[in-house]
């Protein structure tokens, strides 16, 4: 069972859930795993330069992301769950939401040298399965694991899911984004 921290006991800057009503609500988790693993929904005790890392020059889906646009989808997510190994963070992942009707987890990764161990499960089980926003419709995009996304629930998309991709100038194409990339 995860460790909840109360609202009351925290500082309005650490919320999970930014502009939610603070007092009585139980916001926070943390929970051990095997291995001397912990996984943790606190914002402030994200590794900024270590996600940034990943994501900007291993990560497919975001090749070249620049640190101030990682540092502000950090920021602005609905939530963000890491995977730590004492102070090293081993993996991530953040939601965007409207917090009634739909969210997307995006940023997902644990680091080569840590999978092999469920880490990635236990990952996107906290962040699908154990908040408060859960039961909402969850999106994502994939290129390599869909497996472990349909053994949470997701399907692949229906007929009446559409895309619009950014185009033109100004737009900031990825690895895989768009019609025809790997992500499709």
């Amino acid at each position: 069972m995860p460790a909840l921290r109360h609202a009351d006991d925290l500082d309005e800057g650490v919320l999970a859930l930014p502009g939610l009503p603070l007092q009585g609500r139980l916001l926070l988790s943390r929970r051990s795993l095997p291995g001397g693993y912990e996984v943790d929904d606190d914002r402030a005790r994200v590794d900024r330069a270590a996600v940034h890392d990943f994501v900007c020059f291993h990560a497919y889906w975001a090749l070249g992301r620049a640190r101030e646009v990682q540092d502000e989808l950090i920021e602005t997510a609905a939530r963000v769950v890491g995977v730590y190994r004492g102070a090293e963070q081993v993996g991530f992942c953040r939601a965007v939401a409207d917090r009634h009707t739909v969210a997307y987890l995006a940023d997902v990764y644990i680091l080569p040298a840590h999978r092999g161990h469920g880490l990635g499960r236990e990952l996107v089980a906290e962040m699908v399965d154990n908040w408060p926003y859960g039961p909402t419709k969850w999106l994502l995009h994939t290129a390599d694991a869909h497996e472990l996304y349909r053994s949470y629930g997701f399907t692949d998309p229906g007929v009446r899911l559409m895309e619009r991709w950014p185009a033109g100038e100004g737009a900031l194409p990825q690895a895989g984004d768009g019609p025809g990339g790997e992500a499709d």
